[in-house]
Formats: structure tokens, C-alpha cells, sequence
């Protein structure tokens, strides 16, 4: 008999971990979707995952109230009975030039972009050394992981610091066969962006080398392969989907 899979998605309520749901659901995962304050999202993604023939869970998340917020991972985990894959989504981001960031605007960031997808990973991390079977975990950080927002200080510093976290994890979990990676999208066709898929028309963004934002698929097609047997000697790297734009970095460039 085989064991079911279960991949767990935080903020799979919309964006790009919509797609990666639904991408993992394909790939035979049962789907574990958290979500912040859009719960009708969720429960639309739930819809979704159901239909490709998977089963589906969801559970609001609250990464800005630690520890006890990263618990609705370890609920997920007692519904589906195990963990296989943990893709950390969830994120926020303010602005604020950094003459004028202050220490709780930072705190905040810090809070659920790096101290959340640390708790959550932790423990999703020790159920999968409690099954024996190895697993995956994928960080979505950011182009910014790589290069700076202009004006966002405290959200550069913290996807840096989860692609930190991401190469940490990696070596300290590989005797465990469960393997760590980032994807560090660039710009997106997201709500959060005021955009959906059909926004990302050829030459609708041109300061991106691509002429366009990307598709919430081609992010989540990188994370459904990460997550797959195919990339099984994969752990510790980062990989920048963005249309080239960490080629040009045009956010600096425009404001000049």
C-alpha cells in the first residue's frame, strides 16, 4: 500500500501559492492551504485541489503572532496524519525609506518573513525526521534575496536572511534526505500585485529584460519540480525566476 503524500502551502489562498497547490495536487499531493484574511480564498484553492482528485485542508495562519501562530502547521499535520513537503509562502512586506524605518515596522517584517517560516519549518522538519521517509522544503524568498528594494530596507534584509536560513536548514537536514531550496521570483502577476495572470501580456512591463511580469505558474512549476523525484540531488540553492530583471535591476535604475 502506498502512503499519500501531503504538501502543506502557506497563503495558498491566492497568488503564487495558489499555484503551487494546485501544481502539487497534480503532482499527487494532498494539500494542506493556509491562509491570513482571505478564508473564501482558501476555501476556492481547496475547491480546486479536490477536483484534480487530492484531498484538501484549510487553517488560518498568523505568522505575525509567534509561537503560537506556526501551531496551525502542526494542526495540518495532525489532520493529514504526516508531512511530505512544506512550501513557505507567506510573507510581508512594507516599505519606508531606511532613514525612516523604525524598529517595530522591522520587527514585523522579521517576524513572519524570517522567525515564521523558521517555526514553521521546524516543525514540519521534525515530523518528517519522526517518519523516516525524508521530505522537502522550498522558501519562497524574492529577487530581493539577491539585490535590493529600493526603500524596502527591513524586506531586503529579510528575504537575505531566509536565503540564509535556507542554506543552514539544507546542510543541517540533508542526513535526513529532506532537501531545502529557495525560489526568488521577481516580479509577479499576483493580487498582491494588483495583477492576475492575464496582466502578463509581451511588453506590458518593459524595464524587465522579458518585456512582462511572470505567470504565478512559472514559479509554481519550479516549486512542483522541487518537490518531485526529479530533483532529488537538489538542496541549498536559490533559483531567481524574473524575466531578467536581476540582469538590469531596473527598481534602482528607474530612480535615477
Amino acid at each position: 500500500m502506498t502512503t499519500q503524500k501531503v504538501a502543506i502551502v502557506t497563503a495558498a489562498d491566492s497568488g503564487i501559492g495558489k499555484a503551487c497547490a494546485l501544481m502539487l495536487a497534480e503532482q499527487g499531493y494532498d494539500v494542506g492551504i493556509t491562509w491570513h484574511s482571505d478564508d473564501e480564498g482558501a476555501r476556492e484553492t481547496a475547491r480546486e485541489v479536490e477536483a484534480r482528485g487530492r484531498q484538501a485542508r484549510t487553517i488560518k495562519l498568523d505568522l505575525s503572532q509567534l509561537p503560537e501562530g506556526a501551531n496551525a502547521i502542526a494542526e495540518l499535520i495532525n489532520q493529514f496524519g504526516r508531512i511530505d513537503v512544506l512550501v513557505n509562502n507567506a510573507g510581508a512586506m512594507t516599505k519606508a525609506p531606511f532613514l525612516d524605518v523604525t524598529l517595530d515596522a522591522w520587527r514585523k517584517i522579521f517576524t513572519v518573513d524570517v522567525e515564521g517560516a523558521m517555526l514553521c519549518s521546524q516543525i514540519a522538519a521534525r515530523q518528517m525526521v519522526k517518519q523516516g521517509q525524508g521530505g522537502r522544503i522550498v522558501n519562497i524568498t524574492s529577487v530581493h534575496e539577491h539585490t535590493p528594494l529600493p526603500e524596502a530596507s527591513a524586506y531586503t534584509a529579510a528575504k537575505h536572511a531566509l536565503g540564509g536560513l535556507t542554506k543552514s536548514m539544507a546542510l543541517e537536514l540533508v542526513s535526513y534526505n529532506i532537501l531545502v531550496n529557495a525560489v526568488a521570483p521577481g516580479a509577479i502577476a499576483t493580487p498582491m500585485n494588483d495583477m492576475s495572470d492575464e496582466d502578463a501580456k509581451p511588453g506590458s512591463m518593459p524595464i524587465i529584460p522579458l518585456g512582462r511580469p511572470g505567470k504565478t505558474e512559472e514559479i509554481a512549476s519550479l516549486v512542483a519540480w522541487l518537490c518531485s523525484e526529479h530533483a532529488s540531488y537538489t538542496t541549498g540553492q536559490s533559483f531567481i525566476v524574473d524575466g531578467g530583471f536581476m540582469l538590469a535591476n531596473p527598481q534602482f535604475n528607474a530612480t535615477r
